[in-house]
């Protein structure tokens, strides 16, 4: 179930793109799993067809959907390696912060200072450049 807060700061395309991806990651929404039309899925939340268009765009170019022309839009297979990539992120976070001698406990309230401001929330709209 999806549910979109108007009071809250964080965007509706992206409350509505960080629950699909937690559902996917939780295997909530198996692989394969047929995702509602943009348009069906706006009208049932009552968002702006963009909106639910954009949360899906994002959520291709991380690879966790697919969309399959006019078939329609599926939970991917690869949504997998955004797991792995985020392993991996961590892991290089994890040797950053003992290269330059920060605490464990700083280390995590520097993510979760970055996820709460929306930094490291959207992964599709990251410069890899800047990591």
């Amino acid at each position: 179930m999806i549910v979109i807060d108007s009071a809250s700061p964080v965007p509706p395309f992206e409350q509505l793109r960080a629950q699909l991806a937690r559902q996917i990651q939780d295997h909530t929404l198996a692989v394969g799993t047929r995702l509602p039309t943009i348009r069906r899925l706006a009208a049932d939340l009552g968002l702006a067809v963009n909106t639910v268009g954009r949360a899906y765009r994002e959520l291709e170019e991380a690879g966790l959907i697919e969309t399959r022309g006019p078939a329609g839009s599926f939970v991917s297979a690869a949504g997998e390696r955004g797991r792995e990539r985020a392993s991996r992120a961590a892991a290089d976070y994890a040797a950053v912060i003992a290269s330059v001698g920060i605490d464990t406990n700083e280390a995590i309230r520097i993510v979760q200072a970055a996820l709460t401001k929306g930094i490291a929330v959207s992964p599709a709209t990251a410069d890899p450049k800047e990591a």
